[in-house]
């Protein structure tokens, strides 16, 4: 019996031939500073291993499924991989229905609903034969009738299919279950003023007009008028225009010529129409305005509420039935909190044949909605869509779901599921991850919160740095454990925690102040709030208490040039502000082809430099032959990825090394260039910090580096895709590319958890960054969670007391001093725990 998964000399990436004991059936958290090497060790290590040893098991493994390297794995156990990307992108998916909450609830108002008759008014119950309606299974309802017991009249009985916005039998007929109808701004999309070769077709490319071009000719011919490429749009004939926007074979054009037959083929003037192609492919991704296009034309559609349902997504009947005062819609837009309140309740409502048709779900319903109040999910409600949830949220959401699967023996892989966590959430959090090591299973964190590394049952500390300074276990143990082990960083940490510390001065600040005036976007309740200027702030409160409505949706979204906007009275104080940068988590890039090096703009410097060198000049190579994005110079069989993707079939694609390449990217005449010894794919494949070294002397690029490894990305690769990087590491790209932008005026800097995926040693490095702008007569403010960051600020506005509905409130603003002493704060007392850290120093 194996009690432990032993790892027997990892190499992967920068582990230095790692050997260690993982104990099974326990909590363990993997910690160490940014780049240490956890996520190798965890992830591309153990979990690729995982999977690929259950692979073989299964006879399905390929030359594809590489072992990771290292010497051996032993006591492995089925993995899980918990991760914080959002995979779901369908507009339909919401939390109710990945959970199968929304599933329970049709079953519930399918059984237990009471509607008015169309004739009297009076409520008929849906409850009919309890034996025959006790099952789940939409396939096995029975269609019926039910009679009004006032008026006897004969009512459809309406199923489980009836109640969802997925079906045609549950979804509003005017936006077909969306919520929202949408309208395409027609005057956006064409420019009247220019001909079609000009740019007429607003997000048409140089090559789609070439394209179309032709076939409007052909169309043309076929209909005996000569189609103008270089006529401006707004001399078009009405057939011309008709032709152009709605395409040969729509009604609109069809009416000029009701006696021609529509050309047959594309080369013959077969043409769908701008409009028509358009309303096509947003249909296509199901309402999803951002894919609806060639390129950007999403931009042209918007969103309006359906005035049919009014955004509840279902028809009027399926919208009548009630169960206990609700109805199934008035449940889906409640928080979550409130759904499992009312649930619970429901119980002492329901009659005896209720109770009996509705058994196989009144325990579990309730049990489900209770694990994922548990993991801070609160204040989500079950129409939630899920492509709108963070990273954390997604995951915390599938943990909770795990839970409820019963399985033990699982080795569960979790990365930083605390992100974006108050220290009121993390809380609940680790008694959900105890839970699951109670099943039977081990469970395998990487994190940094100190409060989740008390709760481990044993915890790794990677370290002792970064990059090719990193990859060694440096200590082992509880984190009392740590404390005592020299070469240990989070024992450093927290030795240092308990050392005297300076007393700390509070800013006051220019004499200027932000006061944003009566803000109520969402669930924000009317609220002033004010920001003194020229200090570094804290915005805090539990998850969804409106931190970010506050900040980036009503604060950001206007900029420094509009006091007034949607979402508040008015916002006092931008005058005294010279520009705005916002570096929040949303993704810098979706292209396979943007990394680190082109996003910083270094790639060009390096382009150039190598371009300037006496051997390139020889073969005549310039700044072109030293991209992978064009033709010339770098490899065409990857085209210069290094990678190429092989299709799995019913799995996931796999990227596997260029063999043309062995992964260079680049051709050989190229890689024989080389500045101090290092070719320009060598530095590609290089960690930032470790280049600091070689241009020492190329005063731009080492700033650039600097300012990189000062945000704590000093780990990451030249070459690393930006579609690999966390939130946390996407915002601190941002922030130190807007950093290496010199500017004299007055700059507002807002940060969203800018200490998201750090080490606490590297999170002080970061704040001395932060203090450093605030120094330079600038304002920065953050939403933060972690309560150093926190302690340390000048100023902290403090929302709550919950999340959703329930949050949205000013609770405090003041000093972190004052708002420690704030009684009806969920904050107050975890920063006056750090607070007296402080004191006790």
């Amino acid at each position: 019996m194996f009690e432990t998964i032993k790892i027997k000399g990892a190499r992967e990436h920068n582990l230095k031939n790692v050997t260690l004991e993982i104990p099974k059936h326990k909590f363990v958290v993997l910690t160490g500073p940014s780049g240490s090497g956890k996520s190798t060790l965890a992830m591309e290590t153990l979990q690729k291993e995982c999977q690929r040893q259950y692979m073989e098991s299964m006879g399905m493994i390929t030359d594809s499924f590489t072992k990771p390297k290292v010497d051996s794995i032993t006591g492995l156990s089925p993995s899980i991989s918990v991760g914080q990307h959002v995979t779901n992108r369908n507009p339909r998916s919401t939390v109710g229905t990945v959970t199968d909450i929304h599933q329970f609830l049709r079953f519930v108002y399918a059984r237990a609903g009471k509607r008015p008759c169309p004739s009297c008014g009076e409520m008929v119950e849906q409850a009919t034969d309890a034996a025959a309606d006790s099952s789940m299974n939409e396939e096995e309802e029975r269609e019926g009738k039910i009679i009004c017991p006032s008026c006897s009249a004969s009512l459809p009985k309406l199923t489980m299919r009836h109640f969802s916005f997925n079906t045609p039998e549950g979804a509003c007929g005017e936006c077909s279950g969306l919520g929202e109808v949408a309208s395409l701004n027609i005057d956006a999309v064409f420019d009247l003023d220019k001909s079609l070769r000009e740019g007429g077709v607003v997000f048409l490319n140089e090559g789609l007009i070439e394209y179309y071009g032709h076939v409007l000719v052909a169309a043309g011919k076929h209909y005996g008028f000569e189609f103008d490429l270089d006529l401006p749009l707004r001399t078009y004939t009405e057939a011309a225009k008709d032709l152009l926007y709605y395409g040969a074979e729509s009604e609109e054009f069809s009416r000029h010529y009701p006696t021609v037959q529509p050309p047959k083929t594309v080369s013959k003037g077969k043409f769908e129409g701008i409009i028509t192609g358009m309303w096509r492919r947003y249909k296509e991704k199901d309402g999803d305005a951002a894919g609806a296009s060639y390129g950007h034309a999403g931009v042209f559609f918007t969103q309006q509420t359906c005035q049919s349902c009014h955004g509840k997504k279902l028809n009027a009947d399926s919208r009548s039935v009630q169960v206990y005062g609700a109805s199934i819609s008035d449940i889906s837009s409640w928080s979550l909190q409130d759904v499992y309140q009312w649930i619970s309740d429901l119980s002492s409502q329901l009659t005896e044949q209720e109770q009996i048709l509705l058994q196989p779900i009144m325990e579990d319903l309730p049990n489900r909605l209770k694990r994922i109040v548990d993991v801070g999910l609160s204040y989500l409600s079950l129409d939630r869509q899920t492509i709108t949830l963070s990273g954390g949220e997604a995951q915390r959401l599938r943990l909770a779901t795990l839970l409820g699967s019963g399985l033990t023996g699982v080795l569960y892989v979790l990365d930083e599921p605390s992100r974006g966590l108050h220290p009121k959430d993390t809380e609940g959090l680790i008694s959900v991850l105890l839970q699951l090591r109670d099943m039977g299973n081990t469970v395998l964190v990487i994190e940094h919160d100190p409060e989740m590394m008390r709760a481990a049952d044993h915890v790794i500390d990677m370290g002792p740095g970064a990059g090719s300074r990193g990859g060694e276990v440096v200590g082992e143990g509880t984190l009392e454990q740590l404390k005592a082990i020299p070469a240990s960083v989070t024992g450093a940490y927290l030795r240092e925690e308990e050392l005297p510390s300076p007393p700390r001065k509070r800013r006051k600040g220019n004499g200027r102040t932000l006061t944003i005036h009566n803000a109520h976007l969402r669930n924000l309740r009317h609220i002033d709030v004010s920001f003194p200027l020229g200090v570094l702030s804290s915005v805090t409160g539990v998850s969804g208490s409106g931190k970010s409505t506050l900040m980036f949706d009503l604060l950001a979204e206007g900029g420094i040039e509009h006091a007034k906007r949607p979402g508040c009275d008015r916002i006092e104080g931008l005058e005294h502000i010279g520009e705005l940068i916002l570096a929040d988590q949303s993704p810098i890039g979706r292209m396979q082809r943007s990394n680190v090096a082109t996003y910083t703009d270094v790639f060009t410097q390096l382009r150039n430099l190598f371009a300037g060198l006496p051997e390139a000049k020889k073969q005549k190579l310039t700044s072109k032959h030293f991209s992978f994005n064009t033709a010339g110079g770098r490899c065409e069989n990857c085209q210069g990825l290094g990678v190429v993707t092989l299709d799995m079939n019913f799995l996931p694609d796999m990227e596997v090394t260029c063999k043309t390449c062995k992964g260079r990217r680049f051709k050989e005449e190229v890689l024989a260039v080389t500045y101090k010894d290092h070719s320009i794919s060598d530095l590609l494949d290089m960690s930032i910090e470790d280049s600091l070294e070689i241009f020492a002397s190329e005063k731009k690029v080492a700033s650039m580096i600097e300012l990189l490894c000062e945000v704590g990305l000093g780990y990451l690769h030249w070459g690393q895709s930006v579609r690999t990087l966390s939130g946390g590491e996407g915002q601190r790209l941002k922030l130190a590319k807007e950093l290496s932008k010199k500017t004299k005026k007055h700059t507002l800097y807002l940060l969203d958890e800018p200490s998201t995926g750090l080490h606490p040693k590297d999170a002080e490095r970061l704040l001395i960054l932060l203090q450093k702008l605030v120094d330079a007569d600038n304002t920065v403010i953050l939403v933060e969670h972690n309560m150093e960051l926190v302690r340390e600020s000048d100023w902290v506005v403090d929302l709550g007391p919950e999340g959703g509905a329930a949050g949205g409130q000013l609770m405090a603003a003041g000093t972190p001093e004052q708002v420690a002493e704030v009684a009806h704060s969920q904050t107050a007392k975890y920063l006056e725990a750090a607070l007296s850290k402080y004191r006790n120093n």
